[in-house]
């Protein structure tokens, strides 16, 4: 509880008067479904997975005809020189003749084109990265998740307060009354001071305790609009009631159906394995050969001066070459072998973390189970606490008024009263948080398909 009212005070600082003036009344299920649209984190994982599509279509691309082209034009503003035999030109054999053969300025144009017709890479990798997607669209449903889980703790918790409110201001109007009914049984001279300043203490600690609460509420519901993406000044009612709560999940056939997979860590770590074992795969298809066919179609040109090269006309000479290129690996000094015996110990990892995983949801939700059992049994016997104290109070309140009832066990009355229903609250939160504790381990906050 500590942990939440800090996170209610951080969220206050931002808060500001204004905003609009009729309130937005939503069930638990319009907050979840809002917050699914408006939560900070799910649009983060939307984009996420929106970029995971994109890179399909960037491997897919390395399949299609990858078309270029390219000009250059240079000036050889020193020649180089070149020596031939200079018998050539009649000079004495086994001498050599300078001679400077290229001219001043080069020019060449041309079109390359290259299509791949076999990598086994390319196409483990095409499916890597829609398993990828797959994997991010999984961490978008666990974003979802947390922000339900979130939500729903949110949501129950403004809930009890505003319940636990509505008795505050009842206490407060009651010991109202009886301040008053008291100062007027002292002025007519059944009642001492000493009795009134008794309830006057009751009084000013339920105003002191009306006033902090009603900041607490607002807190609360300040909590709820943040997780769910919600300006925290728009005023927003809830249309829940606490006791149209039901706890269906103490039934024993809930979860009866659970599966591993239910979950979507579990999931989450599957999918991540299926990458772990395609880059293995990646890497023994690297010791396949790469064949591509390849085509240049262009011109070149040569001339001595530039206005010359400039001039497209029969000094520009056409090329053109079409070709296959085979990439066979031979020797790589065992690198892929390493590679691959890395991954495969990846994979026992995962596998390790499966098992592991499987054991804690297993704990998870033998704890919740028992967390959720005991916390209805305790709400159950808070309520009749409440109602107990209740008709204590009232039955003293009546003693009291018929001058056969001490003003002290009045007093005391409404004490045990006030405290009978803030444990009864509490432990409604409890339960509450309960619930939503064995609906996440059962894996049944959402559905992960």
């Amino acid at each position: 509880m500590k942990r939440i009212y800090l996170i209610l005070i951080f969220i206050s600082a931002y808060s500001l008067a204004g905003a609009q003036s009729t309130p937005v009344s939503m069930s638990l299920d319009e907050c979840i479904q809002y917050a699914i649209t408006n939560n900070q984190n799910i649009k983060n994982a939307d984009l996420s997975l929106d970029i995971s599509r994109y890179k399909v279509g960037e491997i897919l691309a390395d399949g299609l005809p990858q078309l270029s082209a390219a000009a250059d034009l240079s000036y050889n503003f020193k020649l180089p020189t070149s020596f031939i035999p200079a018998e050539f030109f009649g000079g004495e054999p086994g001498t050599f003749q300078p001679v400077q053969f290229s001219p001043a300025y080069n020019g060449s144009a041309g079109i390359d084109l290259s299509q791949m017709v076999f990598d086994g890479s390319y196409f483990v990798g095409l499916k890597a990265s829609r398993t990828y997607t797959e994997l991010a669209r999984k961490d978008k449903i666990k974003s979802e998740i947390d922000v339900i889980e979130a939500v729903s703790k949110a949501y129950y918790l403004a809930l009890v307060n505003h319940d636990q409110m509505e008795l505050i201001e009842k206490t407060y109007g009651r010991l109202d009354s009886l301040l008053r009914d008291t100062q007027a049984m002292q002025q007519a001279g059944f009642a001492e001071q000493i009795d009134v300043d008794r309830i006057k203490v009751q009084y000013n600690n339920a105003e002191v305790e009306k006033e902090n609460f009603g900041r607490a509420l607002e807190l609360s519901y300040a909590l709820l609009k943040f997780q769910m993406g919600m300006d925290v000044n728009n005023p927003l009612e809830l249309k829940d009631r606490i006791a149209d709560i039901e706890f269906n999940v103490l039934d024993e056939n809930f979860g009866s159906d659970f599966n591993y997979d239910d979950r979507i860590e579990y999931s989450q770590l599957q999918t991540n394995l299926d990458l772990v074992n395609l880059d293995i795969k990646n890497t023994q298809v690297k010791y396949l050969p790469k064949i591509d066919l390849y085509g240049r179609l262009g011109a070149s040109t040569g001339a001595g001066s530039f206005s010359d090269l400039t001039s497209f006309g029969d000094k520009w000479f056409g090329l053109g070459v079409v070709g296959m290129r085979f990439n066979v690996p031979i020797f790589d000094g065992l690198r892929k072998s390493r590679m691959i015996q890395q991954k495969r110990l990846q994979a026992k990892q995962i596998e390790i973390s499966q098992d592991q995983l499987q054991k804690n949801i297993d704990v998870q939700i033998k704890q919740a189970r028992t967390t959720l059992q005991k916390s209805v049994d305790n709400m159950v016997a808070q309520r009749e606490n409440m109602e107990l104290a209740e008709n204590v109070y009232r039955v003293a309140k009546i003693k009291y008024e018929a001058g056969v009832g001490s003003n002290i066990e009045v007093v005391n009355a409404d004490a045990a009263y006030k405290e009978a229903q803030t444990n009864y609250h509490s432990a409604v939160y409890n339960a509450l948080v309960a619930k939503v504790d064995l609906e996440k381990a059962f894996g049944k906050l959402k559905d992960n398909n």
